[in-house]
């Protein structure tokens, strides 16, 4: 869903400054944004990545587990390959959640204050 967005107040010429781009990124609220993106994306990318190599292993060293049958000829393998791709789906639509819910707002806000000048 595409919105219209109001123009800047500034005129492209007239973007904001070296020093209020580094006043910005020195306030707290710049610093809550970004302890709130970290906060949500580096345990999940550790969590991703060490699920992901998990798999990897089992699939180099464990060939009887992962050849083990569950159903008809699907075995564990299939099941964990298919579930990676599972996992990297609920993740990003995760991520775009709370994305939307907490980190949006603040950034928006900031992006208000730069542009206009506030």
């Amino acid at each position: 869903m595409a919105t219209e967005t109001p123009p800047p107040s500034k005129s492209p010429t007239q973007l904001p400054s070296t020093e209020e781009f580094v006043a910005e990124q020195e306030s707290a609220e710049f610093g809550e944004l970004r302890r709130s993106h970290r906060s949500f994306a580096f345990p999940l990318t550790v969590g991703f990545i060490a699920w992901y190599l998990l798999y990897v292993l089992l699939s180099n060293y464990a060939d009887d587990f992962m050849g083990t049958k569950v159903f008809g000829n699907i075995n564990v393998a299939l099941i964990l390959g298919l579930a990676q791709f599972l996992t990297t789906f609920l993740i990003a639509w995760w991520y775009s959640r709370y994305s939307a819910a907490k980190l949006d707002p603040k950034a928006e806000a900031i992006k208000s204050r730069m542009e206009g000048g506030a």
